[in-house]
């Protein structure tokens, strides 16, 4: 239930999925009139109404001062309802009405990033998932839709006024003001709402979809961000084409427009044909940004294109359901991605991320899940959780379906729902119904938290030639779940013949209906076991292939085993898993790190030429920061770094001239294909900072080099990298160099911070330094992150000196930011697993943080820390 539902409910209390009522009204219509002055913004706002359900008019309303209420064109005393800071309540309304309220708000002393706030020169909104009642007193619940009318009124200063929907009239009013009305025909929650007030360039194209609708596509920034929008709006065109031809689904308006906002809390928001973009998220150019940071912008323009029918077209019910949106949306983007570059490195990318955030969101304080069941802060709950897992449980039922039953599943789902406001419920019961599968299973993935485990043990039964596999899967005990229960488990594996590295027929009948060599076995139950017969030897199992599930799996390999799968796996993702695997039993249970040299002496040189991103991607240690989640107690940072550390070095001095062989042989300028120079790009960063670790010298010369004479990002920042991390006698010289080179370019210059406060021999001292700096700006979440998400990836830095820096930010943004006050201090949940005297002394001072705090969302995420 939306506190909204019921007056008697204080902000700060505890909202329960269960207590879910539908709301008591609904808006057929609202006319908005938002006039924007430099110190007061007047919103005038005529709801037209009509009962739904028994139970009072309930609006919602926050920092908002009213100055005249009218009810069926009568003026409200104030007597005639009652009002508080968070909702205007009218007992006895009428079943049909007309409401008509005046308020007065103020978005240039708006530093929360919520509702309507001026981001520098810039007015923006941003309503997801609470912000409208910022601007006007409404039901702001995602289960009340209706069609919206905005007048959007400025000063000429401001020549662009944007509004979701059509563009209906334009006009002046006096000398110095003007206004544009825009209506949106298709019905909207509050929170898809936008509008954009500012001194903008455009850049301008055209899409004619599958039905034949012209649509107008418009991307704004400020005139010398235009060129970057380019890989944007290609990005644009190719979304709708792929939507089109994978889904079905053609855009519904005559215009699209994207805005690159520098001040924006998330990465990119969906509002109906009206898109708010963070800068990062749509800037891309690659002599400004990095290949990572363009894929990121192709990925992000898709996911917000994607929701227009996964999100807006059909929304959710209410805001547990906010997985339904996101996970379906972003394992659409992720299959969107896999068409961009090598498929395998987008899967390895994606679970990377998976487990880096996820699982250990899973296992710490702040688990929950996937649909939460309760919540005080719903914008906690914008977590991996929600968005990542939400996207394996779709990836999952996706997988075991098959393309063909999939795509039925997604084409019940748009015909059911198109214009209404579900749930987890009726996507599962329109996929089932669709496909012709019971997917019912599934639903358990999205309403208990934690990873399952997934225990599998093999057997070899020669005089039967029977190959078997006994399963098990459990779930660390819940205190809020008691009553955990087994969930369906799809489970894609092959056989390999270890002598030849031939893969298998699979010869499983009850499994299997024709003989396949890939195969997906569902494991639904506690245990279970299946057997695949004609096997003439111990074979080698590759499980999970492709991650087919979000779940730790125990598998009994040999090193030998894994680095055979190195070599012979045909999945390029189970490949690098396999890497990761026994990489982490190196770091972690000291075994021998000579299996995976003799791998990678085996493997590269072929995977260089024929996928290069691909075997960048095998070099990949396992981070400080993923190692450290993999110790539940008497963690110890220093130790996982020297460690770490030991077998980088041990690497480096083993494949010695290969480096930089290597490096002098690869020219990504050669490459036409983007995968194929982003890989070779990645293998040239690499080679130089294993050169490093070798204690070449000739590397700092040959790094500074690459940094003087690229014109790319990735390979100035690679260089760049090597040389200040190293303390090369040129690292003052090229961070002198970068700075001057970028400073007018924000991005850049985030990338400029961030190297510093990620060398891991940063001190303090380097922090103070950057977050004294005259371009460090607190009012700019991405800079501040550029800083905080730096200092993050050095765990032992972290955890020193860094405990005081996160602490802090949360206090100052606990009043500015609560958003992304809750967001740093999250970097903290794990405090409970390190050693003493750590883990006492990080207690202490979150403790200390409590009684300073009183935003819900720091308050919330800082108790859920403290609850272990």
């Amino acid at each position: 239930m939306n506190i909204a539902a019921n007056p008697h409910i204080s902000a700060d209390q505890t909202v329960y999925l269960k207590d879910y009522q539908q709301p008591s009204f609904l808006v057929d219509s609202i006319n908005l009139d938002i006039q924007v002055h430099d110190d007061h913004t007047h919103v005038f706002s005529t709801l037209v109404m009509k009962r739904n359900a028994a139970g009072d008019l309930v609006l919602l309303g926050r920092d908002l001062e009213l100055k005249s209420i009218k009810l069926n064109g009568e003026p409200l005393n104030s007597e005639d309802y009652t009002l508080d800071d968070e909702q205007l309540v009218i007992t006895n309304a009428p079943d049909q009405l007309t409401l008509e309220t005046q308020v007065v708000i103020h978005p240039e002393s708006n530093t929360q990033l919520e509702g309507l706030y001026k981001a520098g020169d810039l007015f923006v909104t941003q309503n997801e998932p609470e912000g409208f009642r910022k601007i006007t007193f409404y039901p702001d619940r995602p289960d009340v839709l209706s069609v919206f009318t905005t007048r959007v009124e400025a000063d000429k200063k401001y020549p662009v006024l944007l509004a979701n929907g059509n563009l209906l009239e334009t006009g002046t009013v006096g000398e110095d003001r003007h206004f544009a009305i825009w209506q949106d025909p298709t019905k909207k929650p509050s929170y898809l709402f936008a509008c954009v007030i500012g001194d903008l360039a455009v850049l301008k194209d055209r899409y004619t979809t599958s039905e034949g609708r012209d649509v107008a596509l418009e991307i704004y920034a400020i005139e010398k961000d235009i060129p970057k929008c380019k890989i944007a709006m290609e990005a644009l065109k190719h979304s709708m084409r792929w939507d089109e031809e994978h889904y079905g689904r053609p855009y519904d308006l005559d215009n699209y427009m994207i805005v690159a906002v520098s001040q924006f809390n998330m990465g990119a928001m969906e509002n109906k044909g009206l898109n708010i973009f963070n800068t990062s998220c749509v800037l891309a150019d690659e002599e400004y940004t990095t290949d990572a940071a363009i894929m990121r912008v192709q990925s992000v323009i898709a996911h917000e294109y994607f929701h227009n029918w996964t999100g807006n077209r059909i929304t959710c019910r209410d805001w547990f359901q906010l997985c339904l949106k996101e996970g379906l949306t972003v394992f659409r983007d992720q299959s969107f991605s896999e068409d961009l570059q090598s498929a395998a490195v987008q899967r390895i990318d994606d679970v990377a991320v998976l487990k880096a955030h996820q699982f250990p969101e899973d296992a710490g304080p702040l688990s929950h899940p996937p649909r939460p069941d309760h919540f005080v802060e719903i914008n906690n709950f914008y977590t991996a959780t929600v968005y990542e897992k939400g996207a394996e449980i779709n990836r999952m039922m996706a997988t075991l379906l098959g393309k063909e039953k999939f795509r039925q599943g997604t084409d019940e789902y748009f015909k059911r729902f198109d214009g209404q406001a579900v749930t987890v419920e009726d996507w599962i019961d329109a996929l089932s119904a669709g496909s012709g599968v019971d997917l019912s299973a599934f639903l358990i993935w999205y309403n208990q938290p934690g990873t399952p485990k997934l225990e599998v043990e093999s057997e070899y039964l020669p005089d039967q030639r029977t190959y078997r596999l006994n399963f098990k899967q459990s779930l660390k005990a819940h205190p809020k779940y008691p009553n955990l229960k087994a969930v369906p488990i799809p489970v894609a594996l092959a056989l390999f013949n270890p002598q030849t590295g031939e893969q298998y027929t699979l010869n499983s009948p009850d499994l299997f209906e024709n003989q396949v060599k890939d195969g997906v076995y569902l494991f639904d139950q506690d245990h279970a076991s299946i057997e695949f017969s004609g096997v003439d030897q111990p074979p080698v199992v590759s499980l999970l292939r492709n991650f087919s599930a979000p779940v730790n799996l125990v598998f009994n390999y040999t090193d030998e085993e894994l680095a055979f799968l190195i070599q012979h796996e045909t999945n390029g993702f189970n490949q690098w898993q396999a890497s990761q695997t026994l990489l982490e039993r190196i770091l972690l249970q000291e075994h021998s790190v000579e299996p995976y040299i003799d791998a990678i002496q085996k493997t590269l040189p072929t995977l260089v030429r024929q996928d290069p991103l691909l075997a960048s991607r095998l070099f990949d240690v396992p981070t400080e920061g993923y190692l450290g989640s993999r110790i539940d107690h008497d963690y110890q940072p220093e130790q996982v770094q020297e460690k770490r550390n030991s077998v980088l070095e041990t690497l480096a001095r083993a494949l010695n001239g290969f480096w930089k062989e290597t490096y002098l042989a690869l020219n990504p300028a050669l490459q036409h294909d983007f995968s194929q120079a982003m890989g070779e790009r990645a293998l040239k960063n690499i080679m130089l900072s294993m050169m490093a670790r070798q204690g070449d010298d000739e590397v700092f010369e040959l790094a500074y080099t690459q940094y003087q004479t690229t014109g790319n990002m990735s390979e100035r920042l690679g260089a760049l990298r090597v040389l200040v991390w190293n303390d090369a006698p040129q690292a003052q010289q090229a961070l002198d160099d970068f700075y001057n080179r970028y400073k007018d370019e924000a991005l850049s210059l985030d990338q400029w911070f961030m190297i510093q406060a990620a060398n891991p021999n940063a001190t303090a001292e380097t922090i103070r330094t950057l977050t004294q700096h005259p371009d460090y700006d607190l009012g700019t979440p991405n800079r501040v992150r550029s800083v905080s998400g730096g200092l993050s990836n050095n765990p032992v830095n972290a955890w020193s000196y860094g405990v005081e820096h996160y602490i802090d930010l949360a206090q100052y943004f606990d009043e500015k930011n609560p958003i992304l006050g809750s967001r740093l201090l999250q970097v903290l949940s794990r405090w409970y697993t390190l050693a003493e005297p750590h883990k006492t002394r990080v207690k202490e001072a979150l403790q200390a943080l409590q009684p300073k705090v009183k935003s819900k969302n720091v308050k919330e995420t800082l108790n859920s820390i403290l609850s272990v």
